[in-house]
């Protein structure tokens, strides 16, 4: 039987969710071993940043308060997964490990976006789901794109020089 979720339940999910992943992205840019690894992270923590505010923009409740103080509260870091990377020493070390957890974490948010909008009745809310389903399939994208590198993988931009030998 579906579920109901009101837009501003759906709203509220999307906007912690999307602050979770905020947070994730901006700890892992500082623990970056590699320029590039680190643009990666500040890039996704800034289009996690963009997406928060867009959806606040639509937010009605005050269970979280104003954008202000929600963004200014404590991140929720996932203790195990922060233990972790700070146990290690090196960077690229570091950098791998956060890339890997980034995968995997995409990949979640993906599917129990994914299932849970087949589980709505609101057109509306079902959308919104969804469209957050295709943002976190490009930022898995983005991250896999950037682990490929760093493991000295075939990269998607070095494609035609492998092809053509």
């Amino acid at each position: 039987m579906p579920q109901e979720f009101s837009h501003q339940q759906a709203i509220k999910m999307a906007v912690e969710n999307e602050k979770e992943m905020m947070c994730f992205y901006q700890r892992a840019a500082e623990m970056a071993g590699t320029p590039s690894g680190k643009k990666v992270f500040e890039q996704l923590a800034k289009d996690e940043q963009d997406h928060v505010n867009e959806f606040f923009r639509h937010y009605k409740g005050k269970e979280i308060g104003s954008i202000e103080e929600f963004m200014s509260s404590p991140c929720q870091w996932s203790e195990a997964m922060v233990k972790e990377l700070n146990q290690l020493v090196d960077g690229q070390v570091k950098e791998r490990r956060a890339l890997e957890i980034a995968m995997q974490k995409e990949q979640q948010l993906e599917q129990s976006l994914r299932n849970t909008a087949k589980q709505i009745v609101d057109p509306g809310v079902r959308l919104l789901f969804d469209q957050m389903a295709k943002e976190t399939r490009n930022h898995f994208e983005v991250i896999e794109s950037e682990y490929a590198h760093l493991m000295g993988m075939v990269h998607e931009t070095d494609i035609d020089t492998y092809v053509r030998e």
